[in-house]
């Protein structure tokens, strides 16, 4: 169904687990090169690009700290010397950092925050402009950059998750800016905007309170990584998305409805 995707280059951030690495694990079994990026080692990390490789794909390790401009630039430049380029980028890296009211908001808690849910896609998607435009110059081929949103954007995020919520709606709006600049480069940028789903993410919620979550959501239950990766594959693929840009696509299981 993927078949566009086989031999593509594609960056993810923060793929080491949860829906990342369940992108890149789809990905590869499509035939894609795919990275695994963490800002920390991983010591079952060679057994994971074991498994990818037996999917059919490969993979590569790159430890990055996505918040800062200098690491990023380096790891551009380590993927492009393996692999020749980047044709699909997936900003995936974010996370509440701290649940935090209003009041208790400083300075240092906001930029954290806005490094990397906000800050880290900026740099990203800079520093993958120009291999991107090149990739965009294949026959029957346009470039993705997917960037992950949040049901929050729209909901206004749980308690102490204001700050969260509307760094992703600066992504969603963001993306908007530069799906209509990068049109005429034949790049598409799209948003995959997850609800609930189970991961490390909510980890600090206990069954119960994941139980309580579920009775809000249509089909009753939160998603799983797994069921958020063939969207992103999906937006990836040119054959079954080429004319699909500046659009969010809610997975959430009608948790959402706009």
């Amino acid at each position: 169904m993927f078949n566009d995707l086989n031999n593509k280059r594609v960056v993810i951030t923060g793929s080491t687990g949860g829906i990342g690495l369940a992108v890149a694990k789809l990905f590869a079994a499509a035939g894609a090169h795919v990275t695994l990026t963490s800002y920390r080692e991983h010591n079952d990390i060679e057994q994971t690009i074991r498994q990818i490789a037996e999917l059919g794909g490969s993979a590569s390790f790159h430890r990055v700290d996505f918040a800062n401009d200098e690491d990023c630039q380096r790891f551009i430049n380590e993927f492009v010397a393996e692999y020749g380029g980047i044709d699909v980028l997936i900003n995936n890296v974010g996370g509440l950092v701290g649940r935090k009211t209003t009041e208790e908001i400083d300075a240092e808690f906001f930029d954290d925050v806005a490094y990397l849910n906000m800050r880290s896609a900026q740099t990203m998607v800079r520093l993958s402009l120009p291999y991107l435009k090149q990739s965009s110059l294949q026959e029957a081929w346009s470039a993705s950059v997917i960037n992950v949103g949040s049901i929050a954007a729209d909901s206004g995020g749980g308690p102490g998750a204001s700050l969260y919520a509307a760094s992703k709606g600066w992504l969603h709006s963001v993306n908007r800016a530069w799906a209509k600049t990068y049109a005429k480069d034949n790049i598409r940028f799209n948003v995959v905007a997850p609800g609930t789903v189970d991961t490390a993410f909510h980890a600090d919620k206990d069954d119960a309170a994941k139980a309580r979550i579920s009775q809000g959501i249509p089909m009753g239950r939160l998603g799983r990584a797994e069921e958020m990766a063939p969207t992103f594959a999906y937006l990836a693929s040119h054959a079954m998305s080429g004319y699909v840009t500046g659009q969010i696509i809610h997975v959430n299981g009608g948790q959402y409805m706009a």
